[in-house]
């Protein structure tokens, strides 16, 4: 039986994945890093720190520290969100499904706190949320099911009454490996992938979200 349920943020509740990318593609720029749309496509769904050691690893750079390119980035995709960010198709529906349901509530995704609360605010959502928490706390980030697995903790539910909502491979992996029912919904790219498949069930946004998911 579904208790609670388990939102990705990035892709998911707010168009921020080109947020990201348009950030990432400036930053990287000013250490000579030449990153074109489909190099950050691939690092989705990992934490900003995996994504900075991931590039410095393949052309490191003298200066800034990775800590200032992490600090640039989200200075820059927290700005962008509150400028142009916005709610996905079928958020509030999922989110009024979930509270007709009486479905516990949280956020577990792989981006900091900073930007979970922009977004949060942005799209004016705070009262749908008991919990959010972020890969941050966490030792690995996704695909390790570690943030899964703390949120439901917070929410006092086992792992086996949670539904995860992702849009990403990665976040996928995580939720099945955390022994929880997963619903994907991709980006219309991601659509095909077939490795999308061992999901429970697979929507083109959130507002085909339907009671039978939690049933």
């Amino acid at each position: 039986m579904i208790q609670a349920v388990l939102f990705d943020m990035d892709g998911l509740l707010i168009n921020s994945e080109p947020l990201w990318r348009k950030a990432e593609i400036a930053v990287f720029a000013e250490v000579g890093l030449a990153l074109t749309e489909d190099d950050c496509k691939k690092m989705m769904g990992f934490r900003l720190n995996e994504v900075v050691a991931y590039w410095y690893l393949q052309q490191p750079w003298s200066t800034p520290s990775t800590e200032a390119i992490e600090a640039l980035i989200l200075t820059k995709v927290s700005q962008l969100i509150a400028d142009e960010g916005t709610a996905l198709p079928g958020v509030y529906h999922a989110l009024a499904l979930c509270r007709a349901l009486s479905m516990k509530c949280a956020i577990a995704s792989s981006s900091p706190m900073i930007l979970i609360d922009a977004v949060v605010e942005k799209l004016q959502i705070k009262s749908y949320f008991s919990v959010r928490h972020s890969a941050q706390f966490e030792r690995l980030g996704k695909p390790d099911p570690a943030v899964f697995l703390s949120a439901a903790k917070m929410l006092e539910v086992p792992a086996s009454g949670c539904l995860v909502l992702e849009d990403s491979y990665h976040g996928m992996t995580a939720g099945l490996a955390a022994s929880m029912r997963v619903v994907m919904v991709p980006a219309p790219d991601d659509y095909s992938d077939p490795r999308l498949n061992v999901a429970f069930d697979k929507l083109s946004s959130l507002s085909e979200l339907r009671k039978k998911h939690f049933a």
